[in-house]
């Protein structure tokens, strides 16, 4: 394994960690890896996700359980950032095709989805 490059940003970021689970079918798995590739992703979400301020998203899987990393500037507030984004053109569509996958309910946004993860270890402190 290389390891993967991150990308430099002009201003300081923060960093968010989410993580959920997808149903625990490898075909239903593999389709929602399929959506998420590049050229797959509706234009509309990824233009919603760069609007609401988030300057870099990467999503990681093990099995059936997704990481995601999200940078923001400094001055990002996450719950305003999320109604927000909830409240774009065809975020909750996107929201509601993208369960059929995962473990959730038909109806929730990306914030009641994803559940945020607390750092428990900080190497440079």
């Amino acid at each position: 394994m290389e390891g993967y490059i991150t990308k430099r940003h002009t201003v300081p970021v923060k960093r968010y960690c989410r993580t959920m689970d997808l149903k625990n079918e490898q075909a239903l798995i593999a389709e929602y890896i399929h959506r998420h590739s590049e050229g797959e992703a509706w234009p509309e979400i990824l233009a919603g996700i760069r609007e609401v301020g988030i300057l870099e998203m990467e999503i990681y899987i093990f099995g059936n359980r997704l990481f995601m990393i999200v940078e923001t500037p400094l001055d990002f507030e996450w719950d305003t950032a999320m109604t927000r984004l909830a409240s774009l053109p065809r975020q909750q569509e996107w929201e509601d095709f993208m369960s059929i996958f995962q473990q959730c309910s038909e109806g929730d946004t990306a914030d009641q989805k994803w559940q945020m993860m607390e750092r428990m270890f900080y190497l440079y402190k």
